[in-house]
């Protein structure tokens, strides 16, 4: 009963063999995958994933705007980023609530200098998570301790931080509120996440591949069934079965999102 938090499925890569990669999950008895949108675009193409098959489920969310725009321009993003009206995807989202599961993904992305725009747009998706009562899937990339900032001062209970790479002393603040972290397919490698994966309850723990993104096999896409590698490394580090990690792991499932 292996879960994937954050993923995305709406990934051109995945376009030639999305139903396999899908029957792949499934042989890897992986039960649940969240695939995050980050605009208007990708939103209804995670919206009609889950729909088509049952163990997907569709996040919808804005990504930093200023970070898609950015990528863009440079040819790093992978998504064909185009102006849109916040107030409207808001709307859209609320029409469409009993069709996701999360607010997903938002966050702040600081890696070209603080935004204010971002942290306005942050707030709005926020705001609109306590409105429906969805938990929040967080980006916080070069912008770790704003990010937490604006968390608290929004209130949020429901909180994944996706792919945190702050320092201790944030990891520690962000279990001390109570919110979860996620231990990524490169955990095999890398020593960052092997720490948080050691010292952060297990109770506020979840498993991601970020996939088409984060390979633990280098040379190779990233795929949800892929998130076993994740599951594996976090019962060698907790010194646990990885039949006990997953069940630890869907009782976190089943608090936050269920």
């Amino acid at each position: 009963m292996l879960i994937d938090i954050h993923s995305h499925l709406d990934h051109p890569r995945f376009l030639p063999d999305i139903d396999a990669v899908i029957s792949r999950a499934k042989a890897a008895g992986v039960r649940h995958i969240v695939t995050n949108g980050i605009d208007p675009r990708t939103n209804r193409i995670c919206l009609e994933l889950s729909r088509k098959h049952d163990i997907v489920e569709c996040g919808m969310g804005i990504y930093p705007r200023d970070a898609l725009k950015r990528g863009l321009e440079t040819g790093t993003s992978p998504h064909q980023a185009a102006d849109f009206d916040i107030g409207e995807e808001i709307n859209f989202i609320r029409q469409h609530k009993d069709g996701i599961i999360a607010i997903s993904e938002i966050g702040l992305d600081f890696v070209h200098g603080e935004d204010q725009q971002q942290i306005e747009d942050f707030v709005s998706m926020l705001r609109l998570a306590k409105e429906l009562d969805k938990p929040v899937v967080v980006h916080s990339r070069k912008a770790e301790e704003r990010c937490i900032e604006v968390l608290e001062a929004e209130g949020m209970k429901n909180v994944v931080m996706h792919c945190f790479c702050g320092r201790k002393r944030l990891v520690e603040r962000i279990v001390k509120n109570g919110w979860c972290l996620t231990v990524p397919t490169t955990v095999v490698r890398a020593q960052q996440f092997q720490d948080i994966a050691k010292n952060a309850p297990l109770t506020q723990l979840f498993c991601e591949t970020d996939s088409p993104y984060l390979s633990p096999f280098k040379e190779q896409r990233n795929e949800p069934a892929f998130v076993a590698e994740s599951y594996k490394k976090l019962a060698e580090l907790k010194g646990m079965t990885v039949e006990d990690v997953a069940q630890n792991v869907y009782m976190n499932w089943q608090r936050m999102f269920k």
